[in-house]
């Protein structure tokens, strides 16, 4: 069955287009709409942006799903197991200082129907190979974090400036969130790990096009 992801621009004469289709600009603002409808999150994305944690960012599921939901005509936080909130402080490696800032969000975020997920992402490498089997190069930011997802589907990170100006991170784009297509990022994760993920996506959305794995990535990369 075709699925047509539609978007009805007021200044368009043509009227309904595909998403993925529009200019870039054009998608960021229907990229906007749709996480509007999402109450969750927009919660979620102003209190987090009281925390005034260094290079924060919402990302991952919370973000890509939204839009699924949305564009499948599903109710917009249905199947979203987390809400991922990633910032990047390099000046303390210890547990205690990422666990204090854990604390401070449970308490932030204790009255919402959802679970959020805080990370420190100077600390991942720490930790990553004994979780996934892989070595990880500390990374230099959260956007390198962000950039390292199994899938460049996931690489998707929002946050609201002071100024309540959004700042969007998608390095591979939007057109691919909107197609409802999960395309590969052999960059870091195995190949396991992606495997795992499109499964379980797919269980949730069905409409979903899974691309496979690079055979020449081999199983790690």
């Amino acid at each position: 069955m075709t699925r047509r992801r539609l978007w009805t621009s007021p200044g368009r004469e043509t009227g309904a287009v595909l998403i993925g289709r529009l200019p870039v600009d054009e998608q960021v603002d229907a990229l906007r709409a749709a996480l509007a409808r999402n109450e969750v999150l927009m919660e979620v994305l102003a209190r987090a942006a009281k925390l005034g944690l260094p290079g924060w960012y919402l990302t991952a599921g919370c973000v890509f799903q939204t839009v699924w939901n949305v564009v499948t005509g599903r109710p917009p936080a249905e199947g979203i197991r987390d809400y991922d909130l990633f910032y990047f402080d390099d000046s303390d490696l210890g547990w205690d200082a990422e666990n204090e800032v854990i604390q401070t969000g449970a308490h932030v975020f204790r009255d919402l129907p959802a679970v959020v997920e805080i990370r420190n992402e100077a600390r991942v490498h720490l930790w990553y190979e004994d979780h996934f089997g892989v070595p990880c190069e500390p990374y230099t930011s959260t956007e390198a974090a962000i950039d390292s997802f199994a899938a460049t589907t996931c690489c998707l990170g929002i946050r609201v400036d002071r100024d309540d100006r959004w700042r969007i991170y998608a390095p591979h784009g939007l057109a691919d969130v909107f197609n409802l297509v999960v395309r590969p990022n052999p960059v870091l994760a195995p190949r396991s790990v992606y495997e795992a993920k499109a499964r379980r996506w797919r269980e949730q959305w069905p409409e979903l096009t899974v691309l496979p794995w690079p055979e020449h990535a081999g199983d790690v990369p």
